[in-house]
């Protein structure tokens, strides 16, 4: 199958729009249609709803999602591992979920390239979701998050602890006063969410609800409020005092996994990385 029908697919699945896609794609949106037309024929099967100015994955578009993000994925690593130059003889892919760069993963890039000798690594930020299929899928070596996939055989490494403190840019702000400020609130997953629900019904409701911790400290540095943010990112702008901490809020630890299968071709590499990214776990 040629591969550029499912690139294809996946553009028009994501802008829902054939002409949108056919921008992105640098094609004419004739072109982007023909392919659609030559997927669907060799599926035998619509994959969209044709709508006016409403287009729609039907069913079946919805399932073929997972799998042509799948072939695409195997195809690109296939490309990879047999183009690998002589200083390089294996590749390892990892891939993060949202916030893990800025709250854990940013000072280990450098050791584990450093360190992972004749090793080519790929690193992407997905969605669990996406992250979970690629793991099914055995085109993802290391896939590091705050929740964890609950897969058959896939084995788990607790990596590290993050803290998440309730800052503001403004100076002795208690709890209480935080309904009188701007909120913004940060996705840090399924645990985050529910201590958030119990312990701080007193925060407002968001002006800004976003997946991004970089997103959210750029809204209060220039707009002021507050947003729960990780020690990593936000300790330089506490000892500048530039940030404070909120008064009486309590810190918010989430811990930072590792996931791979052990039957792996590339187990010994994969247990590398696992040692130095467990290399400054705390326990505190």
């Amino acid at each position: 199958m040629d591969t550029d029908l499912l690139k294809t697919f996946l553009e028009v699945s994501r802008t829902r729009h054939f002409g949108k896609a056919a921008e992105n794609l640098y094609l004419t949106r004739s072109a982007v249609s023909f392919r659609i037309k030559q997927l669907e024929n060799i599926l035998g099967i619509e994959l969209f709803e044709r709508l006016r100015n409403n287009i729609q994955p039907t069913p079946a578009g919805e399932r073929m999602l997972g799998h042509a993000e799948a072939v695409l994925n195997a195809w690109e690593r296939a490309k990879q591992d047999i183009t690998l130059n002589q200083q390089h003889n294996a590749q390892l892919t990892l891939s993060t979920g949202n916030n893990i760069w800025d709250s854990y993963f940013q000072g280990f890039l450098q050791p584990l390239h450093l360190c992972l000798e004749g090793v080519a690594l790929r690193t992407d930020v997905l969605s669990a979701l996406v992250m979970n299929r690629q793991l099914i899928a055995r085109t993802l070596d290391i896939a590091i998050t705050f929740d964890p996939p609950k897969l058959d055989e896939v084995t788990l490494v607790k990596l590290a602890q993050v803290k998440l403190y309730l800052v503001s840019k403004q100076q002795n702000v208690n709890l209480t006063q935080t309904p009188n400020l701007p909120y913004v609130k940060v996705d840090w997953g399924t645990a985050f969410n529910i201590t958030h629900a119990q312990d701080f019904t007193m925060l407002p409701i968001p002006v800004l609800h976003t997946s991004s911790a970089r997103m959210a400290l750029d809204f209060i540095l220039n707009n002021g409020g507050c947003a729960f943010l990780p020690e990593a990112l936000i300790q330089p702008l506490l000892d500048n005092r530039t940030l404070f901490y909120v008064n009486d809020a309590k810190c918010i630890r989430r811990h930072v996994y590792a996931a791979y299968w052990a039957e792996n071709e590339r187990l010994a590499y994969i247990e590398k990385a696992i040692s130095i990214l467990t290399l400054n776990e705390s326990t505190d």
